[in-house]
């Protein structure tokens, strides 16, 4: 399928230069599965993404008009991929922010990743980056245009074999993948990193946290050490693409996938099933 692009509601593939986006990175951004014209959890992207315009002070569109966007851009049938990106707009030289603000919508529909089924039945491997993530309260939790971390993470390899990066903050605390939110399993227990200082409130990761109370599995939020990650029973990734991704090799150290990821995963497909939301 063809790449598509609408910016403010018009068929178009290029921004002005003094876009805010472009500029500064002064954004928001959603990435979202898509079957068959529809959007998998629409409604929570569209909820993360008003909540994250709340706090960056961006005026916040109306959700009718995203929705429609999103909607109309999508091929009929078949799998994509969805990206939605909110800019503060055009604006002069300076961070100083435009006395009026017209945010800038851009929509865009991606042909589906090549991922082998064997990453989500068997599992992945992943490598322990050496570009660290910075801690800012201020801005952790959201899914910013800032995604420089991720990038120079990302380029720190070009095996096809190795599926994901893991990153840890300035004080070495584990926080996610370049790409996805990070879970470990210990003692029948979930694990995730805490989200005050880094990394993304993943879409995802809220559902899977919810499916796990649901199921009564003891779930803890909090920092997670080397240590943690060594130590876990099992240890999987998420996000709104892959879904689940149980992990079996963190660098040289294999290990197989575990009971609990395989019964979030099926937990999850069906909740997602049942809401008419599968990716």
């Amino acid at each position: 399928m063809a790449v598509r692009f609408m910016i403010d509601g018009h068929d178009c593939e290029s921004v002005p230069a003094d876009d805010r986006g472009l500029q500064y990175g002064d954004g928001l951004f959603e990435t979202m599965a898509a079957m068959d014209g529809r959007i998998a959890l629409l409604e929570e992207h569209l909820e993360r993404l008003s909540h994250g315009a709340g706090r960056l002070g961006l005026p916040i569109p109306d959700r009718g008009v995203l929705r429609r966007e999103v909607l109309g851009l999508l091929p009929g049938q078949g799998r994509a991929v969805s990206k939605l990106i909110l800019t503060r707009g055009s604006g002069g030289r300076g961070y100083r922010q435009p006395e009026k603000i017209k945010i800038r919508r851009i929509v865009s529909v991606h042909p589906w990743p090549d991922y082998p089924d064997s990453w989500a039945s068997d599992g992945i491997a992943v490598r322990l980056c050496e570009t660290r993530l910075a801690n800012d309260p201020v801005l952790a939790g959201l899914k910013t245009l800032n995604r420089l971390h991720q990038v120079l993470a990302r380029a720190e390899w070009d095996d096809p074999d190795i599926a994901e990066g893991l990153m840890m903050d300035a004080d070495g605390r584990v926080v996610c993948g370049t790409m996805s939110n990070l879970f470990l399993v210990r003692s029948g227990a979930l694990l995730t990193p805490g989200l005050e200082y880094s990394g993304v409130a993943g879409v995802m990761r809220k559902q899977i946290l919810k499916i796990a109370a649901q199921m009564e599995i003891e779930v803890q939020e909090r920092a997670v050490s080397l240590d943690d990650l060594s130590r876990a029973d099992e240890i999987f990734v998420s996000n709104s693409l892959i879904m689940i991704w149980p992990v079996r090799q963190v660098d040289d150290r294999i290990r197989a996938t575990g009971p609990l990821t395989t019964r979030l995963q099926q937990a999850l497909k069906s909740s997602l099933s049942a809401a008419g939301a599968t990716p």
